[in-house]
């Protein structure tokens, strides 16, 4: 026995774990999945909101506020790991059983179609109830002010830009879920999680159920008179634009630069454990 023993599970337990894991999650029935993406949904959402509380900040430095949001945004995949329920991104790694042939194409599609649409529902009813509260009064209005200008520059990027932004988005948060799975306790897969998701979210990559919240809610507080003069259109053209992109960008990221490339790693090159 070493001095000091490393306690995680191996990437090669990692491995078999998702695998077996994507088997449950591709064969749930229809309304527990649709209730789990709906909380996931709104998880993500409160991670959102918990940003943007530090976003809003003029007296925070470019470098201390994109630090912090990170930080408290991570909240969103915490909450979806620790308490359980069914993210799009996150299910990306469906790939790996998918690519062992323990699920069919049907079955891959079956749940990224209803886990993508309820999340969607979980993130835009958390964006009513949050628009409801009035809760972008906070901070003499700041708060509904930076929900705006960020759903504005979400739905202006251009379409490669949104799709590569994505892709970085995904490998983090695939590579953060991946981590998560080595941990044994509870306090192992927080730690996990945070510096992944801190890192995508303080270099402005692009999540598409964070998004599902964001534009939105900065579409009901723009046209509630938030009083942010921005460029361009904020509307439900920019909405489905960046979707599709951040989506693809999405699906790119978890499915081929993570779950793809350690399934050839563990399952196809290396002897299994």
């Amino acid at each position: 026995m070493a001095v000091f023993d490393f306690d995680a599970y191996t990437p090669a337990q990692i491995c078999a774990k998702v695998e077996a894991i994507g088997v449950r999650k591709a064969r749930l029935p229809l309304r527990g999945l649709m209730l789990l993406g709906i909380i996931a949904g709104a998880h993500i959402g409160l991670g959102g909101m918990y940003f943007v509380l530090i976003a809003s900040d003029p007296a925070l430095s470019f470098g201390i506020s994109r630090l912090l949001g990170g930080l408290v945004f991570s909240l969103g995949l915490v909450l979806v790991v620790v308490a359980g329920s069914e993210l799009f991104t996150g299910n990306n790694l469906l790939v790996m059983a998918w690519a062992e042939g323990m699920i069919s194409s049907g079955e891959l599609a079956r749940n990224w179609t209803i886990v993508f649409i309820a999340n969607a529902v979980g993130a835009g009813g958390l964006a009513l109830l949050v628009f409801l509260a009035n809760h972008g009064a906070m901070n003499a209005g700041a708060v509904g002010a930076t929900y705006v200008r960020i759903a504005a520059a979400k739905a202006a990027l251009p379409f490669g830009e949104a799709f590569f932004k994505g892709v970085l988005c995904n490998l983090l948060v695939c590579l953060a879920v991946w981590l998560a799975l080595a941990g044994r306790s509870v306090t192992d897969k927080i730690l996990a999680i945070v510096l992944p998701i801190s890192a995508f979210v303080a270099a402005g990559f692009e999540h598409s159920v964070a998004n599902m919240f964001f534009l939105p809610l900065g579409m009901l507080l723009r046209g509630a008179g938030a009083g942010v003069e921005i460029s361009g259109q904020l509307d439900w053209t920019g909405v489905v634009h960046n979707l599709l992109a951040v989506t693809l960008g999405n699906i790119v990221g978890g499915s081929l630069l993570v779950a793809a490339v350690y399934y050839v790693i563990y399952r196809r090159t290396l002897p299994r454990q």
